[in-house]
């Protein structure tokens, strides 16, 4: 009995072959999500990086000796939007220490790219007036300071809500 078998001869080229693509694809797949990922890290900005971290931790008993001076002058005000204008109302009970311009910093907490400084000017009593550079919303950290850098005032601002802003002054 002559039992006569067949193979299959088959001269399919490997690259035509649906496996050694699936194999192949988890790894390039990885590859390329790690050059996108490098591409990203080479050209976006390492915003919440300071590039001298070491002076400003040495530069922390100063503006805490900031803050306490503030409480010490009894300050508190209170920072009002209408657009892009700012009208500021400071309260001390030595209303004459006030200055002619007061700097009002707006830090954004994520992206440094988006801080605005604003020099607010005397209106008298107490009032003070300027204008923001650009649109603000969402969440922003508020430093109010004098020129001369002796008290200051901090507090953190939702800019969508109506409400005004009020910062008091920090006991150290």
């Amino acid at each position: 009995m002559n039992v006569a078998m067949t193979l299959k001869n088959d001269k399919r080229p490997w690259y035509k072959e649906p496996w050694p693509w699936i194999l192949m694809a988890g790894p390039g797949v990885v590859i390329v999500a790690g050059i996108i990922t490098t591409v990203i890290a080479v050209q976006t900005s390492d915003g919440l990086v300071s590039d001298d971290y070491y002076k400003q931790g040495l530069s922390v008993n100063q503006r805490m000796q900031r803050d306490q001076h503030a409480t010490q002058l009894g300050l508190h005000a209170d920072v009002m939007r209408s657009g892009l204008n700012l009208r500021l109302l400071i309260t001390t009970a030595d209303s004459s220490a006030l200055p002619q311009a007061i700097t009002l910093r707006l830090a954004h907490p994520t992206v440094d790219g988006r801080d605005q400084i604003i020099q607010m000017k005397s209106e008298g009593q107490g009032f003070y007036g300027g204008a923001l550079t650009a649109e603000v919303i969402g969440r922003w950290h508020v430093t109010l300071e004098d020129p001369a850098g002796h008290w200051r005032l901090q507090g953190d601002w939702k800019a969508d809500s109506d409400e005004p802003l009020r910062l008091n002054a920090r006991a150290g």
